[in-house]
């Protein structure tokens, strides 16, 4: 097993695909930075498919488990089936998942990706009326479309649909509670994130965050809510039971990265779009293997690169933020996924 400076384990990676998106939320990708003239990564700039798949395959070498896929909006990559294929035919890598806005999510879309083999979705929704969500997505896009991706999914037979919504205090936090109610006996995990300090560009402030605590209340408020064990060491969310009067239930999971972190079980690393490994949301540096991996061809440098770089890991930013208002440079979350 493959532990960092602080005995944590490697046991996920995130990959980007694009340092797009077709959205332009505030907490993410405010228009005001990421706008007509905001120059993103060229296409020849990009790892190709076959280079991801040998970093990948290295990492699960080193302990990797579970891999998402993320952006930007991964949906925006195109062909991205071909690179699916790809990494669901890794041997010892047992789980693929994709996070998306759903917004490009049609019923073929949502088959083709299942058939490929992403064993799970990640779908973001950060409220459920088209004034908040337009404001939020600064595009103009109708909240009905992301609900039907989200029927999409459901139809072409993924299983565990997260649905994850990120809560700001006086934007979308009037939305919990509506979000419980649409989404109780779906079948569905609803998760709420508090709002995080990733990357520079979304100004964050910390009277903007509602509290997992506050979540938790809010929820109490309405519902019969019990506690559930992780699922694993190192999983991010607190998981609850809801359970309304009518008897219909739903699992909520919370996540808590400001008000109570959890760094010292941190088992993730993150793949930027253009080779470079990142052992921390909310670093400022990363590890470049792209260069490793297309000067060197033996496989064998590539593995001791990536132990090199978790080896020597030390990252805690959460722990060490405790609470207040960061002052070092990040990298943007559309630049590593979340």
């Amino acid at each position: 097993m493959l532990l960092d400076s602080l005995n944590r384990p490697l046991h996920d990676l995130r990959i980007s695909v694009t340092d797009r998106c077709n959205f332009r939320c505030n907490y993410c990708m405010p228009k005001e930075v990421f706008g007509r003239g905001y120059s993103f990564l060229g296409r020849d700039e990009l790892l190709s498919f076959e280079e991801i798949e040998k970093i990948a395959r290295a990492f699960v070498g080193q302990g990797v488990q579970k891999i998402r896929l993320t952006g930007g909006e991964p949906l925006i990559r195109s062909d991205l089936e071909t690179l699916v294929q790809m990494l669901s035919a890794i041997p010892d890598l047992k789980d693929l998942s994709l996070t998306t806005n759903a917004s490009l999510l049609t019923r073929e879309r949502a088959r083709s990706l299942r058939s490929a083999g992403v064993q799970r979705l990640n779908i973001s929704l950060d409220a459920l009326d088209d004034p908040t969500f337009t404001q939020l997505n600064s595009v103009n896009f109708p909240v009905e479309k992301v609900l039907t991706g989200i029927d999409h999914a459901v139809a072409a037979g993924f299983k565990n649909i997260k649905i994850n919504m990120v809560v700001q205090k006086g934007i979308n936090d009037h939305g919990i509670l509506p979000m419980a109610a649409h989404f109780l006996g779906s079948g569905v995990v609803l998760r709420f994130i508090e709002y995080m300090d990733v990357g520079n560009a979304n100004a964050w402030q910390l009277d903007e965050v509602t509290t997992a605590q506050e979540i938790l209340d809010t929820l109490q408020s309405q519902y019969v809510v019990s506690p559930v064990d992780p699922n694993y060491t190192g999983e991010v969310a607190k998981r609850w039971h809801l359970k309304s009067v009518q008897h219909e239930a739903l699992e909520v999971g919370i996540i808590s990265s400001v008000s109570e972190p959890f760094c010292h079980d941190c088992s993730r690393a993150r793949l930027s779009a253009i080779g470079e490994v990142y052992n921390c949301l909310f670093a400022s540096k990363g590890h470049d293997l792209r260069k490793v991996l297309r000067e060197q061809t033996n496989e064998a440098v590539l593995t001791k690169a990536i132990q090199a770089i978790w080896s020597a890991r030390q990252d805690r930013y959460s722990q060490e933020r405790s609470g207040q208002q960061p002052s070092s440079q990040k990298v943007e979350m559309s630049y590593i996924g979340g």
